[in-house]
């Protein structure tokens, strides 16, 4: 019956296409939702490339994209209070009884169906229904995830498919498949080409059935749904079958005799998370979502993703080169919601003179142009984005489609922190380093953010807002993780926000590229370190010599001494910031972590009563 419908409904060429699939369960998944959204016509792609031409195409005729002066250049907004993950709306499909913690943001999933259900039915009535086919991870291998997304967005399907790698063929190889990650999303009734019904935005994900559920947006936060959405999904089936799911880049760090060290790194926002995965002269894999499994007993990482969301604010030529030359070079590109005028796209923070009129996410705009609420609206909004393939980028690691991942050698945690942690250090083992550095990461608020700057905010391992399981039971996951192997990675933590007494930031930008050299011989042995209170830091003499083969620049013994002297009452006061959280608000936390974080304390207080408040790393 399922088939008929099918057949009827998609006409022979798109029924083909199921058909030669072969999967009952996919059948009956498309069957249910076609007849809730009661579409117009569907179009099915099979990966190929007339498939793909006729979505970009779609995106252009709909008017959710318009092309710019460049080949391959397009410009899509979304509408004006749809600008950013809906996180209010965001929410968990949880049956009664089930409690994820504090931090997980629910519904109960009798309620919640019922009410996204009614929001989508018939919602689709005249649109077009893309069902599309990706793969999270790479293909053909353990870290594979197969997808089906459904939408009426041309311009969700178009990132889509330069976003993450092709799924068509994975169903095929898996005939009797009947688990797979669903994404349904309809960006509902259109008004100047934008979702109109903003206050029926929803985004409900059904943890049980592997379901994400998308209404009334087209943000891509909200709408990509094998984005954070299915790292969301993707980190609860990590946790029942004993791997993980991270919000961590994966990078090549080039070392001595060409060789090529791993490392994966999580870093909130505003952090230095791409600018680490693209720092000039390494390799990426991938600049935001991990998946990390132990194959024959060693930690390996793929990218989850096959191209790159990012946001363009302050992308300029002298500080992001490689991201800056792609997006003045003729390839498959989408801007979103920046400055069009000439049809050349503008940013806030780019290279080049900012005209003072064009069209951006508020419409057409004029330099002191301002909102329903009075405020000015700047040329490009700030959480602007580009996408495109990583593959079109000349620093792409040539492993990042390897089936087997890349092995990983080291771990970084990184904050935003002006007067605690050093530029760089080193855990002491596997559990200090995930206690300590992972589930203790903070980072401090910016003006651009909150209107007022230090405000800490505490992101375990930064997945606090992206987590489906309690913060306990995933810390204790990570700490499992790595404990079950012989040779787990290393463990780093950096920091490239510290000042000093005058409120002068202590690193460049690019200083960076010493600190991952450093983390290579470390990883290898090649480096001896001092151990401090909170952990193994930088030898003066190494550090010199590579400032100078790196960056050409000497290094002098004071900015050592700055940069990597022990803050001691600003560790201590950290700890007990942490200490409090985990005591007041995860009632699931494990026990080895207060005991973990009170013995640094410990340690830090015998530091102090020898030393004194502030540590010069000569002392050690």
């Amino acid at each position: 019956m399922a088939d008929q419908f099918l057949k009827d409904f998609l006409g022979n060429e798109n029924y083909r296409k199921i058909e030669t699939i072969g999967n009952s369960a996919l059948n009956e998944f498309l069957v249910k939702y076609i007849k809730l959204l009661n579409p117009a016509k569907a179009f099915v792609s099979d990966d190929s490339e007339a498939d793909i031409q006729y979505i970009r195409d779609r995106a252009i005729e709909t008017g959710e994209e318009a092309k710019l002066n460049m080949e391959g250049h397009t410009i899509h907004y979304d509408g004006y209070y749809d600008q950013a993950r809906d996180k209010a709306h965001t929410k968990y499909l949880l049956p009664k009884g089930v409690n994820l913690g504090p931090n997980i943001n629910s519904i109960d999933k009798e309620e919640g169906l019922k009410e996204i259900n009614r929001i989508m039915k018939n919602i689709m009535e005249g649109h077009e229904l893309f069902i599309c086919f990706y793969s999270l991870g790479p293909n053909n291998s353990e870290f594979t995830i197969p997808c089906v997304q459904l939408t009426d967005s041309s311009y969700v399907a178009h990132s889509e498919t330069i976003l993450y790698r092709p799924g068509y063929k994975e169903f095929k190889n898996r005939k009797g498949m009947d688990k797979f990650f669903g994404f349904v999303h309809s960006e509902g009734e259109l008004e100047n080409n934008v979702s109109k019904n903003i206050k029926d935005r929803r985004v409900y994900i059904d943890l049980d059935n592997e379901i994400v559920y998308s209404t009334n947006t087209q943000y891509g936060g909200n709408t990509l749904g094998l984005k954070k959405l299915a790292m969301r999904l993707a980190i609860n089936k990590a946790s029942k079958e004993g791997w993980l799911t991270e919000h961590m880049f994966v990078m090549g760090v080039n070392g001595p005799k060409n060789r090529v060290t791993y490392f994966t790194g999580a870093f909130p926002s505003m952090c230095g998370k791409t600018s680490t995965a693209m720092v000039t002269g390494e390799r990426i894999v991938g600049d935001d979502i991990a998946y990390l499994r132990k194959i024959n007993g060693e930690v390996r990482a793929a990218n989850v993703e096959n191209g790159m969301f990012g946001i363009i604010l302050g992308i300029n030529s002298k500080d992001d080169p490689e991201i800056w030359s792609a997006l003045h070079s003729p390839r498959e590109l989408i801007f979103s919601n920046i400055l069009i005028y000439n049809d050349k796209p503008y940013w806030v923070g780019m290279d080049d003179k900012i005209p003072e009129k064009g069209r951006n996410h508020s419409g057409e705009w004029y330099k002191g142009k301002k909102d329903a609420e009075g405020k000015d609206i700047p040329a490009s909004h700030p959480n602007a984005r580009f996408t495109l393939a990583l593959d079109s980028l000349p620093n792409r690691d040539p492993k990042m489609h390897d089936p087997a991942g890349v092995p990983v050698g080291g771990i970084i945690y990184g904050g935003r922190d002006s007067d605690t942690w050093n530029p760089v250090q080193q855990s002491f083992n596997w559990t200090h380093g995930i206690i300590t550095k992972g589930a203790s990461l903070e980072s401090e608020t910016t003006a651009a953010t909150l209107g007022k700057t230090g405000v800490r905010k505490y992101s375990p391992m930064s997945n606090l807002d992206f987590l489906s399981i309690p913060i306990g039971k995933y810390i204790q996951h990570n700490l499992d993780f790595g404990n079950s192997t012989d040779k787990p990675p290393l463990i780093f933590a950096v920091n490239y926000f510290l000042k000093d007494d005058d409120g002068n930031f202590l690193n460049t930008r690019q200083d960076k590229r010493v600190w991952l050299k450093w983390m290579d011989l470390r990883v290898h042995g090649e480096a001896e370190a001092i151990k401090t209170s909170t952990g193994f830091i930088p030898l003066y003499e190494d550090l010199k010599r590579l400032f100078k083969e790196v960056l050409n620049k000497d290094y002098a013994r004071e900015d050592y001494i700055k940069q990597f002297s022990l803050r001691v009452p600003e560790n201590i006061k950290k700890i007990d910031r942490i200490l409090e959280i985990y005591r007041t608000k995860v009632s699931d936390t494990p026990e080895i972590v207060f005991t973990t974080l009170e013995e640094e304390k410990k340690n830090l207080k015998e530091a102090q009563e020898k030393y004194g408040d502030r540590i010069s790393p000569f002392d050690y």
